[in-house]
Order: structure tokens, then sequence, then C-alpha cells
């Protein structure tokens, strides 16, 4: 009697077990399946804002006609340096294979976002646009111009700390 008496307690137990874990389950598939959806909402709402963002604060990307037109036109003065921009700017010549020129692209990003409309910096590949970099004789990559907007540009070769860009940002380009 004992066997089925712990034995019907059992199965009762088993029972009462089985309808709270059809009700958790339920619940659980419940919030399973609301949350993702309140997620990918916010997810997407966060995601269109970091995108304004990140429009702000990436570098641009030059091809040659854009490199003529809004840093300087070497073809049409190619005696002088005449920089066209309205603020100084940095350009990058980099390639997308080059260790050390992947390493200071975020830095680069960081930077055109902390001097937003203060300065402009560019990025040159130079396996697209050989002629400009043979122009500037970059030889060894990344190759920083630094563009002040008085006087001649300043290069710099190989990568760089972002401690010693925003000391040559400061110095070279903003004068402080």
């Amino acid at each position: 009697m004992e066997f089925i008496s712990g034995g019907t307690k059992i199965k009762y137990n088993m029972k009462k077990l089985n309808e709270m874990l059809k009700h958790n389950l339920l619940s659980a598939l419940l919030i399973i399946l609301l949350f993702p959806a309140n997620a990918c909402k916010q997810a997407n709402k966060n995601s269109h804002q970091n995108n304004k963002t990140e429009m702000k604060m990436k570098t641009v990307h030059l091809s040659r006609a854009e490199f003529l037109s809004k840093v300087a036109n070497y073809e049409k003065n190619p005696n002088e340096w005449a920089y066209l921009g309205d603020k100084p700017a940095i350009v990058d010549f980099y390639a997308s294979w080059c260790g050390p020129c992947k390493m200071i692209a975020p830095i680069l990003d960081e930077l055109a976002a902390q001097y937003e409309g203060q300065i402009h910096i560019y990025k040159v590949d130079t396996d697209k646009e050989q002629e400009l970099a043979a122009a500037f004789d970059i030889r060894s990559i990344p190759t920083l111009l630094f563009i002040p907007m008085q006087g001649a540009p300043q290069v710099a070769r190989g990568a760089m700390s972002k401690a010693q860009l925003e000391e040559a940002i400061k110095n070279v380009l903003l004068g402080r």
C-alpha cells in the first residue's frame, strides 16, 4: 500500500509538475516571441541613429578627380602647392591589404568625429589611384599628408599612434 500510495503521490506530483512546466513553457515562448520583435525595433532604431552618427564620423574616400577638386589640382599647378579646401586636412594614402593601414583606419575615423567641423580626413586607395600615388611619390604606406590652410603640407610615413596624430593635428593643422 505504501508503494501504491507513494506511487500515486508521485503521479500526482508529476501531473502537477507537468502542468506547471506547460504553463512556464507557454510563458517562456510568449516572452521569446515578443522580446525579439521589440528588440529588433529598438536595434533598428539604434542602428539608424548610429548610422547617422557614423555618417558624420567617417573619413572620406577620394578618387583622383575628387582629389583634384577638393585638395589640390596638381595638374593645373604642377610647380606650386595650392590647397583648395576650406579646412585643414589629412590625406591617408593606404591600401586595403596593408596591416599598418588597417591599424590606423579606426583611429582616423575616431579623429574625424573628434575634430568634425575643424578638419577633413581623406583617404586615397593607392591600388585604385596609382596615378595619384605616383604624383605624390608614395613609396610606402600608410603615408599621411598633413595639409594646413597656409603653407606646404607635411608628410609622415608609417603608422602613427592616436596621440601622435592628435599632436600633429594640433600643431600642424590647427596651430595650437
